[in-house]
């Protein structure tokens, strides 16, 4: 019921799919309270909606992953036909679950990371703003810096600040670009590039940069594949026209 009522604050009428999606929810939380042995031999079920354009199916799988935090694709069924490869084409879904799981779990890491990285954060931003301002020829008191930065005066200030260069080579072969960069990384030596921006947004890069660089990667990765396996949730739309090409086989 308390899932349904989360539902109606989003998504008009629909209670028959409302509850539906309820209960597979609360099976599914059921299902992880269950020790390892007995979990692994329940299978969650898959749900099929029907309903024209616009009636709330895609938004009610959506507020439903963002309930609880569960890593969520919506994929169109025909993208998944035309290459023929039916193994490879499920692989990929998973994959793409799986980023959408990494970049959740990171974003939760580096938010509790933030209060632990807010001094070195700092400490380059004075030294940004001074060194910035010296190229200008302005008169620099680092003790008047640090407490105009600490009163909130400086974030409009334009800076030059060094900050990890995100651009990675990208290659096309006959088909969709591969992005190189994400295929070696941790192999591949990490370049940084003098930027101009505002105090703010360097705040907030330099704040990325630091909280990665002390994330355990390895933990980021082993809960990401944990809550794909039990929390993901694929959204496949337009089923109905995988049906009509298939001309009514199962």
């Amino acid at each position: 019921r308390q899932i349904v009522e989360e539902l109606d604050k989003y998504i008009i009428g629909q209670s028959k799919a409302k509850r539906a999606v309820a209960i597979a929810l609360r099976n599914r939380y059921r299902r992880s309270r269950l020790s390892k042995e007995v979990r692994e031999e329940i299978t969650p079920k898959n749900i099929i909606m029907r309903g024209p354009t616009g009636v709330g199916k895609t938004e009610i799988a959506r507020r439903l992953a963002k309930l609880v935090g569960a890593p969520f694709i919506k994929i169109e069924a025909t993208k998944y036909t035309e290459v023929g490869y039916v193994g490879r084409d499920v692989e990929s879904m998973i994959r793409d679950l799986v980023e959408v799981a990494v970049r959740m779990v990171k974003d939760e890491k580096a938010h509790e990371m933030e209060a632990k990285v807010r001094p070195v954060v700092e400490n380059k931003l004075i030294d940004a703003i001074c060194d910035t301002r010296r190229a200008s020829d302005i008169q620099v008191d680092k003790t008047i810096v640090s407490q105009e930065l600490k009163d909130g005066k400086l974030e409009n200030e334009q800076i030059e600040v060094y900050v990890l260069d995100n651009q990675k080579p990208m290659i096309s072969v006959g088909g969709p670009e591969i992005n190189i960069g994400s295929m070696f990384d941790g192999l591949l030596p990490q370049k940084h590039k003098k930027r101009r921006m505002s105090v703010q947004r360097a705040r907030e890069m330099l704040t990325a940069e630091e909280c990665d660089r002390i994330i355990d990667k390895d933990n980021v990765y082993a809960e990401a594949i944990r809550r794909t396996e039990e929390e993901g949730i694929i959204f496949i739309d337009e089923i109905d026209k995988i049906i009509g090409k298939a001309g009514g086989s199962n």
